[in-house]
């Protein structure tokens, strides 16, 4: 099974992603992580990243997608994969559809999680995260002894900067410029599931599945 999981910032992609790809025995492939592990293990094109990276820029798609490649012909991938943060934009959709048509032909999901921005720009602005362990809450959640429930540290929650309003508004515009255009690119190229991404965790992996299971 092959599936990419996309939605506006903050709208649960990467929690979604992993839980799905326990349940489906697929690789969960981060373009986040697997950049990183390029670099770390100073392959041909991790080598190239880390250069452009030291200097300040942005890795091109071309060295992203070559990295996408090399991951989804490894081991892991052989029962499928799920994609999470990559294609972002419409140049990148078109050089997944040439990967994919190199290595196969299997049937591709496109996974959309729903959220208004109003809600999303809520979700995110009252979220702390750990900065001892990185476990983020959400602030009305949290307990009057402020202790983080997944390392015990206390007092150990503080708001990212990625999580204020503004940061989060000029994301939401980003993502609805160049990225919202890539669900009209695979509208006839994959097999669509709209999920309301505002329900709990719990909620919205059972709503997945049932539409999966039902295709």
């Amino acid at each position: 099974m092959q599936i990419i999981i996309f939605g506006a910032p903050g709208v649960g992609k990467g929690t979604q992603a992993k839980i799905l790809a326990s349940k489906l025995n697929l690789a969960h492939i981060s373009t986040g992580d697997i950049l990183r592990e390029a670099i770390k293990n100073e392959t041909e094109l991790g080598l190239k990243a880390k250069e452009i990276v030291q200097s300040g820029g942005l890795v091109p798609d071309e060295i992203v997608g070559g990295i996408v490649k090399e991951t989804l012909q490894q081991e892991r991938c052989k029962n499928g994969f799920i994609l999470d943060g990559f294609p972002r934009t419409l140049p990148q959709a078109e050089i997944l559809t040439r990967i994919l048509s190199e290595l196969n032909n299997e049937k591709l999901y496109l996974i959309k999680l729903e959220a208004d921005d109003d809600v999303i720009v809520s979700r995110l602005s009252n979220r702390l995260v750990c900065s001892k362990c990185g476990y983020i809450i959400n602030k009305d959640a949290l307990k009057d002894n402020a202790k983080c429930p997944s390392c015990g540290a206390e007092n150990s929650f503080v708001k990212r900067k990625d999580d204020e309003e503004d940061v989060i508004k000029n994301r939401l515009k980003v993502y609805h410029e160049t990225t919202e255009p890539v669900f009209e690119y695979y509208k006839d190229k994959a097999e669509i599931i709209e999920v309301d991404g505002t329900k709990s965790i719990e909620e919205v992996s059972r709503a997945i599945l049932d539409k999966l299971n039902s295709n």
